[in-house]
């Protein structure tokens, strides 16, 4: 590891209910659902009905524009539900497993010897395309473009968030075949933690190793992207986790393709705290069960920050490896967020608590405000890392002034980029929700 990059802004938000590196213990659950809304831009077709027996690997649904993008079933079983929402749009496909989950033979291929094409092709037939997202605008990748570069963000740094060190162990060999694979696409760029030692993700070979050290969102692959490979208007850079690596490796190595996944359950109202081996799309009713605290709580499927609310009996996210319990914010509260109290967070001095950096906190859903006007104030720009005036791009993306977004950086960024300017945000503005609109308009728009 040669390069070690430092980030001054930032911010870390302390909670209370991380987990130890330990597995608990769950049984898996009967239903499994693969969700379009987990894919932003996607006009899902479907592929079976209701009451159809499929195999592990078989295809669900796929993508209207590009029918060559196939969304798999990740157990073998019955679809036992098609859900739909507001003008009979796709929400799940559910399915009803007959058998434990198990690794699909798909038959190996030697990835010195193919061709790019080949393996892209292999990619799409498996399913496993899906795995990679696109920037800008995080959507689905063009399996016929030619990306300038592939990004593996390998530590995370929400809330919570996972610890990719543990996730990966054991799998060590995996990653590195999956890494080989992604290569043969385009050229591969790691991220690492400069406080972590994980030999699996710095020596890697075949990819490009770049440490970052400093506050959350250091570990966004957005902002690593932004130092090390800036996209530029007319470039697209693939995006991939790292349990996805070593799926992908798995499939050109052993010939298998493999839906297991570890997950942390964390929060502070989660009981006992720890990782659990999963499936992908696993409902989490038996995880959850009987280690929440259930009454007036918020389950979500990825972290505080950037996570989807779920119900008990919902189902893992596509691309999540977090699942996050903390108290809803629907309680009355004397005086409101002014009351004095240690047991507050501020991003600012406004409250005593930051006379204790290492306090963990156990935050609710409560925003302590409403909307309002825009005050270009700098808090944003304090804890975003990249060169880009947040509060400027938001009223450019307001305004609908196209020319503006893009020299204002909209290009660079996605809503996990922006989630930390949402949360210390004083006009109390959906940051996120306004910049997925100004991408989508840059879609219709630019393309």
């Amino acid at each position: 590891m040669s390069d070690v990059i430092k980030l001054r802004n930032g911010l870390d938000i302390r909670l209370k209910g991380k987990a130890e590196t330990v597995y608990g213990q769950a049984s898996e659950p009967e239903l499994y659902a693969i969700k379009p809304t987990d894919f932003w831009g996607l006009k899902p077709k479907m592929a079976v009905k209701e009451g159809d027996a499929v195999q592990a690997g078989d295809v669900l649904f796929f993508d209207k524009q590009s029918p060559e993008i196939k969304f798999v079933s990740p157990v073998s079983g019955e679809v036992s539900a098609i859900v739909r929402g507001a003008r009979r749009a796709i929400q799940a496909v559910v399915v009803k497993a007959s058998a434990a989950p198990a690794p699909v033979e798909v038959g190996k291929l030697d990835v010195a010897s193919a061709s790019r094409e080949q393996i892209i092709e292999k990619l799409l037939a498996t399913g496993a395309w899906t795995y990679f997202r696109q920037r800008p605008y995080n959507v689905i990748a063009n399996p016929a473009a030619d990306h300038k570069a592939v990004f593996i963000s390998t530590f995370d740094t929400a809330p919570l968030a996972p610890d990719y060190d543990h996730i990966i162990r054991g799998n060590e060999q995996a990653f590195q075949d999956g890494v080989n694979v992604l290569a043969k696409i385009a050229p591969v760029f790691v991220g690492t933690s400069a406080k972590a030692a994980s030999k699996a993700f710095s020596n890697v070979k075949n990819a490009t190793v770049t440490a970052f050290a400093g506050k959350h969102p250091a570990g966004c692959v957005g902002v690593q992207i932004n130092r090390v490979q800036p996209i530029n208007a007319g470039e697209t850079v693939l995006t991939i986790q790292p349990q996805e690596v070593v799926a992908i490796g798995k499939i050109f190595a052993e010939g298998k393709l493999d839906f297991a996944r570890v997950i942390v359950l964390d929060g502070s109202e989660v009981r006992k705290p720890a990782y659990y081996r999963t499936t992908l799309g696993a409902q989490l009713s038996n995880i959850l069960s009987g280690n929440i605290n259930e009454d007036n709580t918020r389950i979500i499927s990825g972290n505080v920050l950037t996570g989807t609310k779920v119900q008990k009996d919902g189902f893992l996210g596509y691309y999540d490896s977090q699942v996050t319990v903390i108290p809803e914010g629907n309680k009355p509260e004397f005086f409101g967020w002014i009351t004095p109290s240690l047991n507050k967070f501020s991003a600012s001095r406004t409250l005593f608590s930051w006379l204790m950096p290492n306090k963990e906190f156990t935050l609710d859903t409560n925003t302590h405000g409403e909307p309002r006007a825009i005050v270009v104030s700098g808090e944003m720009e304090a804890v975003m890392p990249m060169d880009i005036y947040p509060e400027h791009l938001i009223k450019a993306i307001l305004a609908k002034d196209i020319d503006k977004m893009i020299e204002l950086g909209i290009y660079e960024v996605v809503e996990e980029d922006m989630a930390l300017c949402e949360f210390v945000s004083t006009s109390k503005l959906p940051v996120q929700k306004i910049l997925r609109n100004g991408l989508a308009l840059m879609m219709e728009e630019v393309g």
